[in-house]
């Protein structure tokens, strides 16, 4: 396992009202280092956007225990998904998402670097992420929950150990 969160600059879009307009947003990039130095951030990577699992339970669970985690002592909790910033923010939109911040990974820069990029044609995805949550303290990571089965084009997609509550048991019990 990775001791430390690899270094990447994301490519995020942020809302900028004096754009005016329908689309008000910018492209802003967005480094490693301000999303984890110096802060205790749960990370959690699925493979897709508006997937069933995904848009389900694995955001929305993230979403509903953000006090309980924030009560932890957790800063930030991050959802990265291997999409581009436009699917994420309307994923957001649709999720209702207000706490979980959606850092997309369009590149998968920072999945592969975590050694976590698969295959998925099976599924007709391509590259994405496999499903994993991580706690990080000042960019060094503390624990790390991988589903098990990781491989390319898995049949199946496991969801036991990424899921928020057991994210939320290990802060407990730390």
């Amino acid at each position: 396992m990775r001791n430390r969160v690899p270094n990447v600059v994301f490519k995020t879009r942020v809302r900028n009202e004096a754009l005016g307009g329908p689309n008000p947003f910018e492209w802003k990039d967005l480094s490693s280092d301000e999303i984890f130095k110096g802060k205790n951030v749960v990370v959690f990577s699925l493979p897709g956007a508006f997937t069933p699992t995904c848009s389900t339970s694995h955001l929305p669970r993230y979403e509903e225990l953000y006090e309980d985690f924030k009560a932890q002592g957790v800063d930030a909790v991050v959802c990265i998904s291997v999409n581009d910033a436009f699917v994420m923010y309307q994923w957001g939109k649709s999720q209702n998402a207000t706490n979980v911040f959606l850092l997309p990974d369009g590149n998968g820069e920072f999945t592969r670097k975590m050694g976590m990029l698969v295959d998925k044609q099976n599924l007709g995805f391509g590259l994405r992420s496999w499903r994993y949550s991580m706690y990080v303290e000042d960019g060094e990571i503390k624990q790390l929950f991988a589903e098990k089965g990781f491989e390319d084009n898995c049949p199946t997609d496991p969801f036991e150990v990424s899921d928020a509550d057991t994210m939320l048991n290990y802060l407990k019990s730390r």
